[in-house]
């Protein structure tokens, strides 16, 4: 069983309590990474990234709210995770 089964199948079993740390923490990156965009100016490059990671961790929130099968919104909550640290990375450096 590979590491994304296995945390499917954990996130699955038990998905209320996966899906309401799932909102905390891509909430919590998502700001950070908004923070940090902001920070570094308001030109149009900033505010495209800064779309991005609205509707990213919005579609995380949409998914959970809608109740979509576990796996979208794992898979959401994965691509949240990734979108946000790639951006709070790319803002620091």
């Amino acid at each position: 069983m590979t590491f994304y089964q296995k945390q499917l199948s954990e996130f699955t079993r038990d998905y209320f309590a996966g899906t309401t740390t799932g909102i905390l923490v891509s909430s919590c990156l998502g700001s950070i990474a908004a923070m940090l965009i902001l920070m570094n100016g308001h030109a149009v490059v900033n505010m495209i990234q800064l779309g991005v990671i609205v509707v990213v961790c919005m579609w995380y929130n949409a998914s959970v709210i809608g109740q979509l099968k576990p796996k979208i919104v794992f898979n959401s909550l994965i691509l949240s995770l990734l979108v946000s640290s790639i951006f709070i990375l790319i803002n620091i450096l």
